[in-house]
Parts: C-alpha cells; structure tokens; sequence
C-alpha cells in the first residue's frame, strides 16, 4: 500500500467506528476504506517521529497490520477510532526508533564474531573463522528456542522484523525483543572467549 496523494479528511467520510467493526470481523473492503480514510493523518505522525518518508511507509505497513489483528479489541468508550490508531503510530514509531540504535550497536558485535580476521586467508586463518563460526552456531543452541529462531530468520534468512513478525504471526515488538534478548545473550557468552584470544 502507498500513501494516496488525493485521500483527505471530509464530512462524508465512513464512519471509523464501523468500519473497524467490520475490519474486527474480517472484512477486507471494510480495511481498504479504513486505510484510505485514515494513512494521510498516520503517514503524517510517523513522518514527523521518524523524518524519513520511506520508513515512515514501512512503518505505516506495521500499523495497519496491528490494526487489522487487534480491531476486535478496540473499544470506543477509551477513545476514537483515529486516536486508538494514531496511539499504535506513535508507539510503532518509538518502536522503531529505539530498535534502529540498539540494532546498530547488537548487530556489530554479533557480526563481528563471524567476520573476524578477513584480511589474510591461509589455512591458520580459515581455521580461525571456521572455530569462530562453531562457536556462534554452539552458542546459538543455547539460546532459548522462540529467540534462536528469530535470530536465524534475521541473521541467515535475511529476513527484516517486519518480515518475521508476519511469517510467525507474532507482534512486531515481541520479535524485536526476542532479537534483541538472544543477541544479548550470545555477546555474553562470546565475549570471555574473544577476550581470552585476544
């Protein structure tokens, strides 16, 4: 889905209250309109929480996906329809910015591990990488099983969070904490190691 240049708000918009209803109930026309009524006043919050148009789209994407999964559980009395979304925006958005610098840093010190001492290949070297990479996949059947899984769809699958979060019909951020826990864990375990060799 794009974000519509010619969707605006009007007066004779649908009304938001039944079309989640009906999006509740599995309506996938009923989920078109909500998003043709509603994704330029999400777009817009995520733009200005994130400042990048791309990933204010994927992030847009993530929102209507929890949206379409939690819609039953909207109630009217706690708020509108367009709060109860903009609150699933604005959170996402944080979300994703909390994960974009914890990532960067989990990231390299789990990658590190496994691209170690490139420069010069002879046989010494190559098994030098090869014990490293024993030791990352050792260290990964350690980890509990929900967060191996996620590290090896993000790590050997390619696969994004978003990705996997919708492959294993589970929520974004419980992906990205099952990530961020496991890669933790493993830093802890290869550390003493990398330090004893170093």
């Amino acid at each position: 889905m794009s974000v519509p240049e010619g969707s605006n708000a009007s007066s004779s918009q649908p009304d938001l209250n039944l079309l989640i209803m009906r999006v509740a109930a599995g309506d996938q026309l009923a989920m078109t309109s909500l998003y043709d009524t509603s994704n330029r006043v999400l777009f817009g919050l995520l733009l200005r929480i994130l400042k990048e148009h791309a990933l204010a789209e994927e992030v847009l994407l993530d929102v209507y996906m929890q949206v379409w999964r939690q819609a039953a559980s909207y109630d009217e009395l706690r708020g509108s329809p367009m709060a109860w979304m903009l609150t699933i925006a604005r959170s996402r958005a944080i979300d994703r910015l909390r994960s974009g610098r914890q990532e960067l840093l989990l990231r390299d010190s789990f990658e590190g591990f496994e691209e170690n001492a490139k420069s010069e290949i002879d046989v010494e070297e190559t098994a030098a990488i090869a014990e490293v990479q024993l030791r990352v996949r050792d260290a990964l059947e350690t980890l509990p099983a929900e967060q191996r899984e996620v590290i090896e769809m993000a790590y050997y699958g390619g696969l994004s969070h978003s990705e996997i979060a919708l492959q294993l019909e589970q929520p974004l951020g419980t992906v990205k904490t099952r990530i961020r826990l496991g890669l933790m864990k493993l830093r802890d375990i290869l550390q003493p190691h990398e330090q004893r060799s170093s």
